[in-house]
């Protein structure tokens, strides 16, 4: 059992503020972050849904976008323009993934980016 005297308290000087209606931790002025994550999340997980959409819908849980766009509760058109993302080019799905360099693509330009062939995809990302 631990004593009172025991207990270790640490202090990490951090702030709550709210973004975009979400309370987000904010790190000290000081603080430097690790070069080695420079993926934009949103993109990451707009990436991930993507492809769970797409797997459900292969697998014949869904049989149109109505449907799953329904079930998940978002409206039709960003499913639709969302689900592209699952048919990016192998080349642009690791480098968006998986590369350490920040990339300066939007969401929105990848989802019409997926519309094109995978042989011209990396061209028009990239150059």
């Amino acid at each position: 059992m631990t004593q009172t005297n025991d207990t270790i308290r640490v202090l990490i000087p951090l702030k709550v503020r709210k973004k975009n209606g979400r309370p987000k931790i904010l790190p000290p002025a000081d603080y430097r972050p690790s070069e080695d994550q420079s993926q934009d999340p949103h993109i990451l997980r707009a990436i991930g849904r993507a492809w769970g959409w797409r797997r459900r819908m292969e697998a014949g849980e869904f049989a149109t976008i109505q449907e799953l766009a329904a079930s998940v509760g978002l409206a039709e058109r960003h499913v639709s323009r969302q689900l592209r993302l699952a048919y990016l080019a192998p080349e642009v799905l690791k480098c968006l993934t998986c590369g350490r360099e920040a990339s300066a693509v939007r969401l929105y330009d990848l989802s019409f980016l997926a519309g094109d062939a995978w042989g011209v995809q990396p061209r028009k990302l990239f150059d």
